[in-house]
């Protein structure tokens, strides 16, 4: 009789805890680096600029979060030597977990960095397609990748986040894209530096894959998945996918949706003409998408000012 009553006491007690999903994949494959704090590998970003950009994003996002009945837990785990990130729901709380190991890499800059949190922060509120089972609450990790700079990075980078360190390189490819496709040098910029951020951390994904084969913005992934995949792409499909965020034209305040892949999103059925989630890793439905995948990026003639939709006092809505 006794031992009924501690049964029945033991799953009362665990059917109050609030049930936490974490997602098997961190926002890298999973890997063994780690750069601990005074590593001679810590060549990238400084705690103070890594609280810079959490700042950021908490300012931004944290009221979104409350608005939809949650909380944003931004666990800032500097000193833990892990190169990689990963998203986390518990019951209403949104849990980003940004370790310091990652913000260590000589690859990352403060814009690397945002990318990251952005990546992120996409699977809790990126919108479909999302995984399945016990993880469906969260956007897969191409749609994660989309979100960030389709989205997130265009805010994370305006104003206070406008004095990020960018990463070095060549932005010709992507520059010519993004002149073709907006009109307002501003917006152009902020499209260029999307796209650098995305080539900055696949500089990384191509390290710890060991591959010898350098991602570039003219050479895209050529696979077309005959089903969604919801794991981490390649390192040319990522890339491919930031890029194609980043010359969308479709304003921040046209939001994604937990179930329609074509809402807040370039398609062909929206009548844009650039900017598709690359066929790497993303099937698409009556959305529509290319025959075969585009040689390179193409300008969309009638996209939108995307600075100009921050303050679109539509973006607050329906959350």
């Amino acid at each position: 009789m006794i031992r009924s009553i501690l049964v029945s006491v033991v799953l009362v007690v665990l059917a109050a805890v609030p049930r936490t999903i974490v997602l098997e994949d961190g926002f890298l494959p999973e890997n063994n680096m780690k750069i601990p704090i005074g590593s001679l590998e810590a060549k990238g970003i400084n705690q103070a600029q890594f609280n810079q950009v959490m700042d950021r994003i908490e300012k931004i996002y944290g009221p979104e979060i409350k608005a939809r009945g949650g909380k944003l837990v931004l666990k800032r785990l500097w000193d833990n030597a892990t190169v990689n990130a990963s998203a986390q729901r518990s019951g209403n709380n949104y849990i980003l977990n940004m370790y310091g190991g990652l913000a260590r890499h000589e690859s990352i800059t403060q814009d690397g960095m945002a990318l990251v949190v952005c990546h992120e922060m996409g699977h809790h509120i990126g919108g479909a397609p999302k995984y399945g089972g016990g993880n469906d609450w969260a956007s897969n990790e191409g749609q994660a990748d989309y979100f960030a700079n389709i989205k997130c990075l265009r805010r994370m980078f305006a104003d206070e986040g406008a004095s990020f360190t960018r990463p070095k390189g060549d932005d010709a490819g992507p520059r010519a894209a993004c002149e073709a496709s907006f009109k307002s040098e501003t917006d152009r910029a902020m499209c260029v530096r999307g796209s650098m951020a995305g080539m900055s951390v696949t500089t990384l994904f191509r390290v710890l894959r060991n591959e010898t084969v350098l991602p570039r913005f003219d050479t895209p992934d050529p696979a077309v998945v005959t089903s969604m995949y919801d794991g981490h792409p390649g390192t040319q499909c990522r890339l491919d996918t930031y890029y194609a965020g980043s010359v969308c034209g479709r304003a921040v305040g046209d939001q994604v949706d937990e179930t329609d892949p074509a809402k807040g999103t370039c398609t062909i059925a929206g009548g844009q003409t650039s900017g598709f989630r690359p066929l790497c890793w993303y099937k698409p439905g009556a959305d529509g998408a290319p025959a075969t995948p585009p040689v390179a990026l193409q300008a969309h003639p009638k996209a939108p000012a995307l600075l100009s939709s921050l303050s679109d006092p539509e973006l607050w809505q329906g959350l």
